[in-house]
């Protein structure tokens, strides 16, 4: 899943690339990506490619014409979507299928982008509105965890409020902090050197320090290696730079214990169970409702 730092990378490849082009077109391959009817998709038709924002891992794209009120293209990749730049892209509109396009954009003399997404759950999501407060995951975004506002007490207030649910959940949850997802929550509990599973509100003064601090160090450092990257770039770059998500198996490249992982129904977390749970090993959920 694209999280705060490739969101951010994508916001900034866009404003390089297509900043003052024009939407010609958009092809509505899969209707479900298509979230809003009013204003409609054609409403873009026209417009210039304006100002590029990030809302956690909202992409806002701000569409303008002269003399009229700004309408808003906001994309939700979800958690197998992305955006593959295209240079020479057909005029011929594509056949709805069963392939992994979503939404095609197009920009003029060729030039345009893909949305896909991968696998049989589709929740890629694009919306035409008139103020991105007017999509419901942004409106109900916590602060960025990046921004001027996420600060050491804003933390703290987040982590009370949660009282004893995980910290795992608690990172990931986008009303409370927007941008975090399964990745880099894992790979920010490993660097603080905690449980993905300890209480948020069971954290004494120097963990909470401490886990305020991977987030921001984290993402930090996972922003500028992608500045700069071209789209196609940013799914490997992730990966390759992943401490212990998705690396179940391999050693820890802090302490050299086995990573390990715990699995759910539709997903995985990753962690090190030397550097983060006293050296237990956690249970799986998933073996341990089959043992049941």
């Amino acid at each position: 899943m694209p999280e705060l730092p490739e969101v951010e990378a994508l916001a900034t490849f866009l404003r390089d690339k297509a900043v003052g082009r024009t939407f010609t077109r958009v092809d509505v391959v899969a209707i479900s990506a298509l979230k809003t009817f009013q204003p409609p998709i054609t409403a873009l038709y026209g417009r210039t490619f304006g100002a590029v924002a990030r809302h956690g891992k909202f992409l806002d794209i701000t569409c303008t014409a002269e003399g009229e009120p700004d309408v808003h293209f906001v994309l939700h990749l979800a958690r197998a979507g992305w955006l593959r730049w295209v240079e020479n892209m057909a005029d011929t509109p594509p056949r709805p299928g069963k392939g992994p396009l979503a939404l095609r954009v197009h920009l003029g003399d060729g030039i345009g982008f893909n949305l896909t997404e991968a696998g049989t759950q589709k929740r890629l999501a694009a919306y035409v509105v008139h103020q991105p407060s007017d999509v419901p995951g942004v409106a109900r975004l916590g602060p960025d965890p990046l921004g001027d506002d996420f600060t050491p007490d804003r933390f703290r207030q987040i982590l009370t409020a949660a009282k004893r649910a995980q910290l795992k959940g608690v990172l990931t949850e986008q009303d409370r902090i927007a941008g975090i997802g399964n990745a880099y929550s894992d790979e920010i509990l490993h660097a603080a050197k905690l449980s993905p599973f300890k209480p948020a509100s069971g954290l004494s003064d120097d963990e909470v320090g401490r886990l305020y601090a991977a987030i921001r160090d984290e993402l930090t450092e996972a922003a500028k290696r992608s500045a700069g990257l071209a789209a196609k770039e940013l799914k490997s770059d992730k990966k390759t730079n992943m401490a212990v998500h998705g690396r179940t198996g391999q050693a820890c490249p802090v302490c050299g214990d086995t990573v390990r992982e715990v699995s759910f129904a539709d997903k995985s977390l990753q962690y090190c169970a030397t550097c983060q749970t006293g050296g237990k090993p956690l249970a799986d959920r998933r073996l341990s409702k089959l043992l049941k």
